[in-house]
Order: C-alpha cells, then structure tokens, then sequence
C-alpha cells in the first residue's frame, strides 16, 4: 500500500483509464488505492478500486462525497494531491449512506480538510455515534464506523452551495434509512451535464432477515426506485463503480452519457428487490 500511495504522490494530474485498471487489475477492495481519474469537467473519483468517493472542484473550495473506509484515506488524501488540489480547500463533506465502506473515512478526511458534514436526519445518529443501526438488515455484518460530526442536516430537494458548486440532496432510503443521492451541474468546454450520484439501491442482508416480514422497508425502496428514474440524469455514478458499469463506460466500452440511466439503474434495483421477495415468498 504505501508504494501505491508513493506512486500517486510522484504522479501529476488525473490518470488514464488504462493505468487505473492496471493498478486496480483483479483488486476492488474497500481500501485498495486507485490513481484519480476524471469523470467529467470538474468531477473526479479519487476514491479505491472498490469505491466511488467523488471530488467536484471549485475556483475555491471543493466537494468531496463519500469517504471510503478510515484505511482509505491517505489514498483519498494523495489523489486530491495529485490533481492539484489541497485538502484544506475542501469545504463540504456529502455522504450517500451511512455504511462503513462509505462512511468510514469521513472523520479522517474531516480532520484533514477541515470541512463541514451534511446528512439527512436518518443518517445522523450512524454518523455521529459510529453505531450501526439496529433496524438495517446489515446489522451484525457491517463494522461501526469512527464518530464525526454532522455540522448540517439536509432536507430532500435542499441544495448544499459552496463557491458557485450547487448540489442537490436526494432522499433514496431503503438500503439504509439515511440513504441519499446528490445531482449537480458539470461542464467541460462546452459540454455541461448533469451527473448524478445516486446511492446503493441493493436489497442485501443478514442471513435470516426477510424482508417481507419488514414492509417499513420495502415501501421507501419503491419509493426510492421512483424518485431515482424521475431524475434530470444525464451521468451516471453508483458508491460501487461496478453498479453502474462505471469504468467500463469510462474506458469507452460503453456510453458514459445515457439520459436513461438512472431509469435503468432504477429498474434493476426493482427487478433484484422483487426477485428478493419472490424468494422468500417460497420459503
């Protein structure tokens, strides 16, 4: 790890497609240091070979969404580096949900940059306690998270504003409560888009947890479906880059822009949730 780490120190600027898959070649852990690679415009992923921990850059503060794990953080830290940016000048922190392969950095990353933390109500106890939930079909398989604060709470539709960057908070619960995806406004040269970051959607559990039995679950997930597929959504981006065939699409192997994105993202989370049911239905 620390050699990778050095490779990113000594490079410059965003990597090719083709050198993140070289380093990334059979790993996407959680911690696993990728290069920087630019999505679009001002956006990049400066996350790990396993997760998306996304970058928007501004004249003078930047945005980072999501934290990856606490392991993951001098990764984090060199990729920002290695663009040209400092760390210090990033003045908000996003969270897509409170998991620790998401989460898990951001007290890290907070320490470093200073920033401020926004979530949704849901979220909050998660990330200010580092307990997972009790009621999340994960709990007992996902590990607590370091404590952070949370400096702002944000409502559904509300926008989180930093030097002319305007990101809008999205309620998609289901897969945690506190489950969030964030749209903005990218350009490069002439060519401006909107990108959404659109949380996990995927129906998994504990073993033994059912989730028919849990139908103050599944109703937020349908909910969920329909609000990502409603979306103004010309790129999309997933906490798991291969959720959403990321860099596959980044490498040109298939369309990086489809305004039906998020609608099929949508409709593969109700096809598993539904295929889930089915299941358990049988049982």
């Amino acid at each position: 790890m620390f050699a990778s780490l050095a490779a990113l120190a000594l490079a410059a600027g965003p990597a090719s497609i083709a050198e993140w898959q070289s380093q990334c070649a059979g790993k996407d852990g959680w911690s696993d240091p990728a290069p920087p690679v630019r999505i679009h415009g001002n956006t990049y992923n400066v996350g790990t070979c396993g997760i998306v921990v996304l970058l928007i850059t501004g004249p003078k503060g930047h945005v980072l969404i999501d934290g990856a794990t606490a392991q993951a953080v001098p990764s984090i830290a060199a990729n920002v580096a290695r663009l040209g940016y400092r760390m210090r000048d990033v003045g908000w922190l996003l969270n897509s949900h409170e998991h620790v392969d998401h989460a898990g950095g951001l007290a890290g990353l907070k320490r470093l940059s200073g920033a401020r933390l926004a979530a949704r109500t849901p979220a909050v106890r998660v990330l200010t306690t580092g307990k997972v939930d009790w009621a999340d079909p994960q709990f007992g398989l996902i590990d607590p998270i370091a404590p952070v604060r949370v400096d702002r709470v944000v409502k559904d539709g509300e926008q989180v504003r930093s030097d002319g960057l305007k990101l809008t908070a999205h309620a998609t619960p289901g897969h945690t409560d506190g489950g969030t995806s964030w749209s903005w406004r990218s350009c490069q040269a002439k060519s401006c888009v909107r990108i959404v970051f659109a949380d996990s959607i995927s129906a998994v559990s504990r073993d033994g947890y059912r989730f028919t039995d849990h139908p103050e679950r599944v109703a937020p997930f349908r909910a969920t479906f329909a609000h990502l597929a409603a979306l103004d959504c010309d790129l999309l981006v997933s906490p798991h880059p291969a959720a959403s065939n990321l860099i596959e699409r980044l490498a040109g192997k298939a369309p990086l822009f489809n305004r039906g994105g998020c609608s099929a993202y949508a409709a593969m989370g109700r096809a598993n949730l539904d295929k889930r049911l089915a299941r358990e239905a049988k049982k």
